[in-house]
């Protein structure tokens, strides 16, 4: 068994060993498989009209093609840390890659709305397989210096997909390659995952727990309701006017969650392996690290939707033409993303504050633009508040994910991985949850006028999400040096 300081191949490994030499094809492999992840999660989001068009189906049904995938992720992460514990982080990397890339030729096949939904929810448990062997992986092969590095890369990437996916969505369908249309968007997976899926095992090596544990199955059987019955409703909840079964479903949680925490501290104590150890959370850094990924990510993915529902519904862009909008977002974020370890080397715990104050300041300067113009104003006074926004984004998303693995055990990793890629899930779909409480309530009867106040609205409420952020990781620098 190799160990885990050995993840990558001899020549990546001994590079991240370093003091930040070239990372590698393992690394490329790692941050491919991270792309595709993130860009699955939004590319969807410009192929829903054309997707309900040509499978003949209904909003309602069709919106499953994008929840179906995000619960799948939710649900299969804390398991999945663990499964790479166990059996080998490559193996179920590679075998998680392989099921996503066959998952997506179905999903750009598929005949009907239903066979759609069936593949994206089996897309999204292979992502949720490769996930958080990504993050292990990355934190139990790299040290130092070479190590934030990775994960500046990491973080970048991620970044990369969730800005840019409306786009490259737009143009994939524009393109209209073979005349596939809106199938493009899944069908790009596949030459991509199968030239990862070739070089994986010949520039990743094999790595596990140091022990290898168990794996709990009453553990697995808890967590993965818990996470169900908290994010379904979160998903379907306001489309659905919040009946009865969504409360429901949250008590469910809430209790299941308490049942969860309770066997994994009795099973730890006993001396067994549960699925997420609570000595995690004795860990310096994890527990405030994952709490600001919890408020970062609520806030993360509900912008991006509400970004691209005033572009297109209130100021009548076309899918790429609001695509093309998010190149604002994107110029900011790679101008810090790309040097987010040099920067955090620079300004230390300072790095995460100052980059939500830069996001909030970027949001305040977009309010004030929309609350100036409305729908008549020009497109070009967006663009500073959303490229601020942008390189305070590229100062938060690396940093904030080392801080929280940067020091975990190795015996911790899986465990660690799995719940921080399942708070971003969690992050993400509270977070339009919220947003949709606020943004549709002010939309009112969804006419175009109405836009540009519930996109106000919507700026408000994220604006106080990042001083929130910045307030808390602030305290957290603080204590840190004490």
């Amino acid at each position: 068994m190799a160990s885990a300081s050995s993840t990558l191949s001899p020549p990546a490994a001994h590079g991240a060993a370093g003091s930040g030499g070239r990372s590698g094809p393992g690394l490329l492999v790692l941050l491919v498989a991270t792309f595709m992840t993130a860009l699955d999660l939004f590319i969807v989001n410009v192929a829903i009209p054309a997707v309900q068009s040509d499978l003949h189906t209904n909003a309602a049904s069709i919106q499953w093609v994008v929840a179906g995938f995000g619960l799948a992720v939710a649900t299969g992460l804390i398991t999945a840390g663990r499964l790479g514990d166990i059996f080998g982080r490559r193996r179920i990397f590679t075998v998680g890659l392989a099921l996503f890339t066959l998952t997506s030729a179905a999903c750009g096949v598929a005949p009907t709305a239903g066979t759609l939904v069936a593949a994206r929810v089996l897309q999204g448990l292979s992502a949720a397989m490769m996930s958080p062997q990504v993050l292990a992986i990355l934190q139990s092969a790299y040290t130092g210096k070479a190590q934030a590095r990775a994960f500046g890369l990491y973080g970048m990437t991620l970044g990369v997909g969730a800005v840019f996916g409306q786009l490259i969505g737009g143009l994939l369908i524009r393109a209209d390659v073979l005349g596939v249309g809106w199938r493009a968007c899944f069908l790009i997976n596949v030459p991509i995952g199968l030239v990862a899926l070739a070089a994986a095992p010949r520039v990743l090596a094999e790595s596990r727990a140091p022990r290898r544990p168990r794996l709990d199955n009453t553990g697995v059987a808890l967590s993965t309701s818990a996470v169900l019955a908290l994010v379904l409703p979160l998903i379907q909840g306001r489309a659905q006017g919040w009946p009865l079964w969504t409360w429901l479903s949250l008590a469910g949680s809430a209790a299941l969650g308490t049942a969860f925490v309770a066997h994994q501290g009795r099973l730890g104590r006993r001396g067994g392996d549960p699925v997420l150890n609570t000595a995690l959370f004795r860990q310096r850094g994890f527990a405030p690290g994952a709490c600001a990924q919890l408020v970062f990510w609520t806030g993360q993915g509900s912008f991006f939707l509400v970004l691209a529902l005033y572009l297109q519904a209130g100021r009548g862009l076309s899918a790429l033409e609001s695509g093309t909008v998010f190149l604002s977002i994107g110029g900011g974020y790679l101008l810090t993303s790309t040097a987010a370890h040099r920067i955090a080397a620079r300004m230390g715990a300072a790095t995460v504050p100052a980059g939500a104050l830069l996001m909030a300041a970027g949001l305040g300067g977009l309010w004030a633009a929309v609350h100036a113009s409305g729908t008549t104003g020009s497109l070009w006074e967006l663009v500073p508040g959303l490229a601020v926004d942008g390189v305070g984004m590229g100062m938060v998303i690396a940093p904030l994910t080392h801080t929280a693995l940067g020091t975990v055990p190795q015996e911790l990793v899986g465990s660690a991985s799995g719940a921080v890629a399942t708070i971003q899930q969690i992050g993400g779909a509270l977070g339009i949850a919220l947003i949709g409480i606020v943004f549709y309530d002010a939309a009112g009867d969804g006419s175009p006028a109405r836009f540009p106040h519930a996109f106000d609205m919507g700026l408000a409420f994220l604006l106080a999400l990042e001083l929130v952020l910045a307030a808390l990781t602030a305290t957290l620098a603080v204590r840190g040096r004490k």
